[in-house]
């Protein structure tokens, strides 16, 4: 699909935002086998300890639909400006309309042009390789299957090395 079906307006997260997107990404991750309901404090935590480095809503003429988050991460080896995509989150009942492709796509052309170097993600191979992400044997991200751990390069080469996410991941 190249666009959503609903309506949208992406931008940038404002004060106020903050219970519609935890709500929003609580119910987005509900019923997700691989979910163990952390998402909603990862977002908060990301957002208390300043490593929300980039965070847009989706929103229809009535509420937010959607959000994505964008936070630093840290690679072996000292590469700066990369960052890691996630959560990305759409009410149950929207998901499967293109609001979370506008959301990953914005958010990476925003990125871009704000210098990074490079995005990094946990997710489906298939849905996220539309997108430009690959599997890249160079970078580790220990402890999931490593074709689940994928990067989108978007300046300079790429690196190597272990990467970490922030502490928001790790402490839920």
């Amino acid at each position: 699909m190249t666009g959503p079906a609903t309506p949208v307006t992406i931008r940038p997260e404002a004060a106020g935002d903050e219970p519609a997107i935890h709500r929003l990404t609580e119910a987005a991750f509900k019923n997700m086998a691989f979910s163990e309901g952390k998402e909603p404090r990862i977002v908060d935590r990301l957002r208390r300890d300043g490593d929300l480095a980039l965070s847009l809503v989706a929103e229809d003429a009535d509420r937010i639909v959607g959000h994505i988050a964008f936070s630093p991460v840290s690679i072996v080896g000292g590469t700066k400006e990369w960052f890691g995509l996630g959560p990305v989150s759409v009410w149950p009942e929207l998901q499967r309309s293109g609001i979370g492709s506008a959301l990953i796509r914005r958010g990476i052309a925003d990125l871009s042009q704000r210098g990074a170097r490079g995005i990094v993600l946990l997710g489906d191979p298939h849905y996220y390789g539309r997108f430009g992400f690959e599997h890249v044997p160079e970078l580790t991200y220990p402890g999931p299957p490593p074709q689940y751990f994928q990067a989108l390069l978007l300046d300079g080469d790429m690196p190597s090395g272990e990467v970490t996410y922030p502490l928001a991941f790790e402490e839920n």
